[in-house]
């Protein structure tokens, strides 16, 4: 099946399995983006690759295409995005769940009370969640890679749990999904004075 063929994008859009992409940097995508440039190479890497037959992504105007890097050039657009984990995580998984639908939903440099309720940030990654199932397909997950701007206090870091519990609680209520698995990648970079307690509590949720 190519999914850049209409008639055949529309049977597997109906059929597809939905995974929601949201976090900071790292999900956003940074790979291959130079530090100082600030341009992506262009370079991706084999477990990346697109696949027209099995992978598409939901565009920031809410239509679905065939994915491909950077997956949030169009959503995390006051940054250079590169590779993200989001293809990857497809390609690994596309043989057993079948066409997958990403919905890249990341923004750099987010701490995690700007994931609210009310917020832009939330209150877009539900819109576009909910506007993924349209036509069919079933959200399976949301995968969430964040916490490196929560790294830099005390005090942000007493709160991470609270309002990271009541991050899932909020999104499981608002897509009526009380079963909503959210995966939660532990983050690798940030302040080491506090790093490896946000990095614990991800560990172990």
């Amino acid at each position: 099946m190519d999914l850049s063929n209409p008639a055949q994008n529309n049977e597997a859009r109906s059929a597809k399995q939905i995974f929601i992409l949201s976090g900071q940097s790292n999900m956003a995508g940074r790979g291959g983006v130079d530090r100082h440039t600030k341009q992506w190479d262009g370079v991706v890497p084999p477990e990346s690759s697109p696949d027209a037959s099995k992978i598409i992504r939901l565009s920031a105007q809410l239509d679905w295409e065939v994915a491909r890097e950077p997956l949030h050039h169009d959503i995390d657009t006051k940054k250079t995005c590169g590779v993200c984990p989001g293809m990857s995580f497809a390609n690994a998984v596309k043989e057993r769940v079948g066409v997958i639908g990403l919905v890249p939903c990341a923004v750099g440099g987010t701490a995690i009370k700007e994931w609210a309720r009310g917020t832009h940030l939330y209150e877009n990654m539900v819109k576009r969640a909910k506007a993924a199932v349209h036509g069919g397909g079933e959200i399976k997950a949301v995968l969430w890679y964040q916490g490196e701007s929560d790294t830099s206090s005390q005090e942000d870091v007493e709160s991470y749990k609270e309002n990271m519990e009541t991050l899932i609680c909020n999104v499981r209520a608002d897509l009526n999904l009380p079963s909503l698995p959210l995966i939660q990648v532990a983050i690798a970079s940030g302040d080491a004075k506090y790093l490896e307690k946000i990095r614990e509590y991800t560990e172990r949720n």
